[in-house]
């Protein structure tokens, strides 16, 4: 059974983009991380990254079918700026019925105002948020247990 671990726009920048703030661990380093604890679990983990919103919305549609079908635990979902903005993407999944663990590597309520509101929170099990890329390895964790 797979977990998606899906990842929005400029996560792909990580290791370089603002280090100070998302520290040095590059996407390739979270994808193992998340290969790591998936399999250790139990579970195929099946990273995707886009720096767009249709793509991230048509792999949501393909999990939550996969979920029905029995073929997918659910998501692992750093949706990037696109949380404070989409409201397509709540209602991709809210409307495919994907269970979805929202994570964010830096406290996205200690940066600027403007994110503090999520549209992804209301529609996700659970939300991890502030502890760096370990924050997938617990969300991991989570939405096995939540799904159990």
């Amino acid at each position: 059974m797979k977990i998606l671990v899906l990842n929005g726009p400029n996560l792909n920048l990580l290791g370089t983009r603002e280090p100070e703030l998302y520290g040095a661990n590059t996407l390739d380093d979270v994808h193992a991380l998340c290969t790591q604890t998936s399999r250790a679990l139990g579970f195929e983990a099946d990273c995707f990254q886009s720096n767009h919103e249709g793509e991230l919305i048509d792999k949501i549609h393909a999990y939550g079918k996969m979920h029905k079908e029995g073929l997918a635990l659910g998501a692992v979902f750093n949706p990037g700026a696109l949380t404070h903005t989409s409201v397509a993407l709540h209602d991709a999944i809210k409307g495919c019925g994907l269970p979805v663990i929202e994570v964010h590597i830096s406290n996205v309520h200690a940066r600027e105002s403007f994110r503090h509101h999520s549209f992804i929170s209301p529609v996700a099990r659970g939300t991890v948020i502030g502890l760096g890329i370990h924050g997938y390895e617990l969300a991991i964790r989570g939405l096995v247990a939540v799904s159990q």
